[in-house]
């Protein structure tokens, strides 16, 4: 597209027109960056602050019927199983940002008891796709992005996004489960 768009730029006689596209692209890019670095640094240390305080750990409790018959290869105890609902929480949160360290140290500790390691089992794909559909309550990271691009309520597309997040869990949780090799 950069390379379709000079062309086209240099036969019409606009590179002006894009040069000053690209310019003003790149500082818009830098405010929603500097905008968001603020909410992204308060909900990714209240994260920090759940885990350390074992906050995580009730979560993980709470959370650990539901995820036993979703997950059953991991005890409700494992360090897996407590990495996977610090991941969920941070997913509830609107967080993906701070999501990924605790989804990718989710995927470490259910690949250390994995009996095929070069295939990942009915747990871990299950993880990947409650992780990819994450049920969010708070849409954190949606909100900031509205409000960095001026919306006067960047919450008002709260029951839009809790229909839809739900609908596609339960969507991806039964079509995995649909599909999952049995043994």
């Amino acid at each position: 597209m950069v390379i379709i768009s000079f062309i086209c730029a240099l036969f019409t006689g606009k590179m002006e027109s894009l040069s000053k596209s690209i310019l003003d692209g790149a500082d818009s890019a830098v405010r929603l960056i500097i905008s968001m670095a603020g909410v992204m640094c308060l909900w990714t240390g209240i994260m920090k602050i759940a885990d350390r305080s074992g906050m995580t750990e009730k979560i993980s409790k709470a959370m650990s019927p539901l995820l036993s018959k979703i997950m059953p290869e991991y005890s409700p105890d494992s360090p897996a199983m407590k990495a996977v609902s610090a991941n969920i929480t941070a997913n509830i949160l609107g967080l993906g940002n701070a999501a990924t360290p605790f989804g990718i140290a989710a995927m470490h500790e259910m690949q250390k008891t994995n009996k095929l390691r070069s295939l990942p089992n009915n747990s871990m794909i299950m993880f990947v796709v409650i992780n990819t559909a994450s049920l969010q309550i708070i849409p954190t990271t949606v909100a900031a992005l509205r409000q960095a691009a001026g919306s006067a309520e960047p919450y008002s597309i709260l029951l839009h996004i809790w229909f839809t997040s739900l609908f596609t869990l339960v969507f991806g949780i039964v079509t995995a489960k649909i599909f999952m090799q049995k043994g």
